[in-house]
């Protein structure tokens, strides 16, 4: 307990010296944002992937459809990990393109791809981890302009779940295990769906 000892001590020292109206570093938050809740379950990412099967002209189409839906975000490429023969699929050769998107934009994309599912997913749609995934068959029905040049391309939706702090298990410096109570599990993951997006679990 000695370094949480000499923290309180640099605290107290701390708000001694600063003058009124001043916050702490070590306060949960401001006084406008209120504390932290460290239980609230929030977006972490959400992956699109879009598996064309094949390089060429096809997966540049892909590679455009999605970052048309992303606003500009440069999608990755996706490589096969070994040769299949019957599909005409060569070992590293580019087959597929994704792209992860963060923050407000990452709920916006959701929101439009649950309304194609029309907010309906099913029991195994969702992990033990508690993430969840779909499918959508054609890009247009997320409000993208149809281009007859560029064709109609399916894709798919994963989306990670966590809560705030889990930081502490990716951090370079001081890194530690999260706790199991603190991860998010598929019947939390369920009842986030359905509270967040109105949505139904079949």
């Amino acid at each position: 307990h000695l370094p949480q000892l000499r923290r309180c001590k640099f605290s107290a020292l701390a708000d001694s010296r600063r003058p009124k109206g001043e916050h702490s570093f070590f306060t949960m938050g401001d006084d406008e944002q209120g504390p932290v809740d460290f239980r609230e379950i929030v977006i972490d990412k959400l992956v699109i992937n879009c598996c064309v099967g094949e390089s060429g002209d096809k997966l540049t189409k892909a590679s455009r459809v999605l970052e048309t839906l992303t606003n500009g975000q440069k999608p990755v490429y996706g490589k096969a990990r070994y040769t299949v023969r019957q599909f005409s699929i060569r070992r590293n050769e580019k087959i597929s393109v994704s792209c992860t998107i963060r923050g407000e934009k990452a709920r916006e994309i959701l929101e439009r791809g649950l309304k194609v599912k029309e907010g309906e997913l099913k029991h195994a749609n969702f992990s033990n981890t508690g993430c969840f995934g779909f499918g959508i068959n054609e890009h247009i029905d997320l409000g993208i302009k149809y281009d007859p040049s560029t064709g109609i391309y399916g894709m798919d939706f994963f989306v990670v779940l966590k809560r705030r702090g889990y930081r502490v298990s990716k951090r370079k410096r001081r890194r530690s295990k999260v706790g199991f109570p603190h991860k998010v599990t598929a019947a939390e993951a369920k009842q986030w769906f359905k509270t967040n997006f109105d949505g139904f679990v079949l």
